[in-house]
């Protein structure tokens, strides 16, 4: 089924919402998934929080509303979504819970793991060896990787 505009004029195909490209075809709180670190529950309670529609398209936003949703996004806390819906809790440098997105989630990411390595936990060094790091079993699946191949006896 096609997509019907009621203001063709004000529809925008590509919105930047946190340095990230937004299809503005996509509904509200599918686009917002767009963004690292968005998922679909704080997508939709983002909606919720600002009272936009959720059927409403991504590119039918004002400039205004836009804006809006970078403000949740930054501080959530100061619009009331709770903090154990949160990505980054009880941060281990200052002990503050965030929404992490975008580039700063990678950084945080690299950070954590350097972290881990640097003191030698199991779960660092299991990522310093590129094996499975949860508890899997490892003897038999995984073995994708480095192979060796089988050599010919010489004449």
């Amino acid at each position: 089924m096609s997509l019907v505009l009621e203001k063709a004029d004000s529809f925008r195909h590509i919105i930047r919402i946190l340095n990230t490209n937004v299809e503005g075809k996509q509904r509200l709180a599918y686009g917002i998934r767009s963004i690292k670190g968005i998922g679909r529950r704080f997508a939709i309670q983002i909606c919720k929080v600002l009272r936009l529609d959720l059927t409403k398209r991504a590119g039918e936003l004002t400039d205004d509303e836009a804006h809006k949703i970078t403000e949740v996004i930054k501080s959530p806390e100061a619009y009331n979504i709770p903090r154990w819906f949160l990505n980054r809790q009880r941060d281990f440098k200052d002990g503050k819970n965030y929404q992490v997105t975008t580039n700063e989630l990678e950084t945080k990411l690299r950070e954590d793991l350097e972290r881990m390595k640097k003191i030698k936990c199991n779960r660092g060094l299991r990522h310093h060896w590129g094996l499975r790091v949860r508890g899997q079993h490892t003897k038999t699946t995984g073995r994708g990787g480095q192979t060796l191949g089988v050599e010919r006896k010489k004449k």
